[in-house]
């Protein structure tokens, strides 16, 4: 069995040989591109764009399963995949990211940094900070990142609701929002947490916004894409959104004196929620653990949806 790759993991050779016996790795360098003749039965890819990916997914090489080291597929040339199976690391960042959600809110609801002091303030004992028990979370997108956020705002005695796209029973204490007006009215706190597809694409625009909660505060750890960062700007502007936190934006990286990084409703950081010490090594068992599944046959965990684009 031979599996392609054209990540530069120097341990990937040492655990495929440890885990998974008899496996040919095959190191791709993306700048000199794919040789003339060369085949493979699997692929484990950054998914970055580029003439290599196109040239790696050409029938002739003869993959047949694709495993994407991180999770959205917005940038993955879904049309060349055919009938083959494509896999992603869904889930390996989840507890990251959500702990980086509720890091957001906290720091939001306490007044962090700004309620250290560095020398004698105007008054002891004294703040108008907040709790974040009582107050209502919305999530948009319930997966595997949503999932994490709302257990652990649940635990925060948070009231959450949850935009999801398939018909499903839902944990206990989460509730259903019929839609993204509805949640966007209702919610103190609003969380992003769905793929970019076709139907997420600006999915916060200037008539959306404008019938916010006043004072909303927004979390997106999804993709740029899904918030129109023009009506963005206007929302914060007239106090509808009273601050924004921000992980991820369009585009990235975000270009040198872009407002994101001046606005005082703003608080930008340069997509890291998902990190770890344990990030890679969760990347790593969970493309090991369907590397074993694809060589027995069984089926494979973290599948995409071709036509649905997650």
């Amino acid at each position: 069995m031979r599996l392609l790759t054209d990540l530069q993991l120097p341990e990937l050779q040492a655990r495929i040989a440890a885990t998974v016996p008899g496996v040919e790795l095959v190191q791709v360098d993306n700048e000199s591109g794919v040789p003339e003749g060369m085949t493979g039965d699997a692929l484990f890819t950054t998914g970055i764009p580029g003439p290599h990916l196109e040239a790696l997914l050409a029938p002739a090489v003869g993959v047949r399963w694709i495993h994407l080291y991180g999770t959205g597929v917005d940038g993955f040339p879904l049309h060349l995949v055919g009938d083959r199976a494509l896999t992603c690391s869904r889930g390996s960042t989840a507890t990251a990211i959500a702990e980086w959600v509720l890091a957001m809110l906290l720091a939001d609801a306490k007044q962090l940094p700004a309620s250290w002091v560095t020398s004698p303030p105007a008054h002891w004992y004294f703040a108008s900070l907040d709790v974040l028990a009582g107050k209502q979370l919305g999530l948009v997108g319930l997966g595997a990142i949503g999932s994490a956020v709302a257990r652990r705002a649940l635990a925060f005695d948070m009231s959450v609701s949850a935009l999801v796209r398939s018909p499903r029973s839902l944990a206990e204490g989460i509730q259903r929002a019929g839609d993204i007006e509805t949640l966007l009215a209702s919610s103190d706190y609003l969380v992003l947490a769905a793929p970019a597809t076709a139907s997420t694409h600006h999915l916060l625009d200037r008539r959306r916004l404008a019938i916010a909660r006043p004072g909303l505060r927004l979390v997106n750890v999804a993709r740029g894409s899904l918030v129109d960062h023009d009506a963005l700007r206007w929302a914060l502007d007239e106090g509808i959104v009273a601050h924004a936190y921000l992980d991820t934006a369009e585009p990235e990286p975000v270009p040198a004196a872009h407002w994101l990084y001046t606005h005082p409703g703003v608080s930008l950081s340069p997509h890291i929620s998902w990190c770890e010490p344990a990030a890679l090594e969760r990347v790593l068992s969970l493309f090991l653990a369907n590397l074993e599944c694809f060589m027995r046959g069984e089926p494979l965990a973290g599948g995409v949806d071709v036509d649905a684009g997650y």
